[in-house]
């Protein structure tokens, strides 16, 4: 646990100090959308059963490793061998917070997700964020998401014990309770298995190799199937 957590805040640090530089746009496994403001949507959207939006930070984008390495591309190829025709979609940006999220909300709705795995909020406990206000900004994307029709799956992640036991304590409960809350499944650790092994890891034992990141696409992968099949519901 205690290298689980370091590493944690090793990331969030690497993130943070990259996207001082510059900040990844959002992909598609099989066509990127062009920046928020000219997003566009593949030329025959019609071809897919459905469209999984990834929501999150630089482990969502995957810095470091090529596009098609990302969980997100993982994921969408994991997905099409199991017979589930979905888009994929890679929302994720390095550096990013529930707030930035929030903020960037309008774009991503537009790309119209049936399904969005939102993993956020690490580097708000980096920054040592106020955990109830972190909790409201997830809570109110899981709404948004859900009242524009779209089933959430929420990827829990934990906090270095130095910002202290009660924050540690909060951080790592506020996203049970959203997932209760708003009734959204929940990962209960998004880096299980990976956090903390070096092999899985790039050089900065920070951020996932390829193979870390197909540890990560069979982590997430039976809660995509769940959603998935919870929107077979709504339609």
């Amino acid at each position: 646990m205690i290298r689980q957590t370091i590493l944690v805040m090793l990331m969030l640090l690497s993130s943070t100090l990259i996207s001082c530089c510059h900040k990844e746009q959002p992909s598609s496994s099989t066509a990127a959308p062009s920046p928020p403001a000219t997003a566009q949507l593949p030329a025959d959207p019609g071809k897919y059963e459905g469209t999984l939006v990834a929501v999150g930070d630089s482990l969502t984008a995957g810095l470091g490793v090529p596009e098609m390495e990302a969980y997100p591309a993982q994921l969408e190829r994991k997905l099409h061998q199991a017979g589930y025709n979905w888009r994929v979609i890679n929302a994720g940006i390095s550096g990013e917070t529930t707030s930035g999220t929030l903020s960037r909300l309008n774009w991503i709705l537009k790309l119209k997700p049936d399904v969005v795995i939102l993993e956020i909020g690490a580097n708000d406990g980096f920054r040592g964020v106020n955990t109830e206000l972190a909790r409201r900004n997830i809570e109110s994307l899981v709404s948004q998401f859900q009242n524009h029709g779209a089933v959430v799956v929420l990827a829990g992640m934990q906090m270095l014990t130095n910002m202290g036991p009660d924050y540690t304590k909060e951080f790592a409960a506020m996203y049970p309770a959203v997932a209760r809350e708003r009734n959204v499944l929940l990962i209960p650790f998004f880096l299980d298995k990976v956090a903390g092994q070096a092999s899985l890891n790039q050089q900065d034992n920070v951020h996932p190799t390829a193979k870390g990141y197909r540890i990560v696409t069979e982590t997430v992968f039976p809660y995509a199937v769940k959603a998935i099949e919870r929107t077979k519901g709504k339609k």
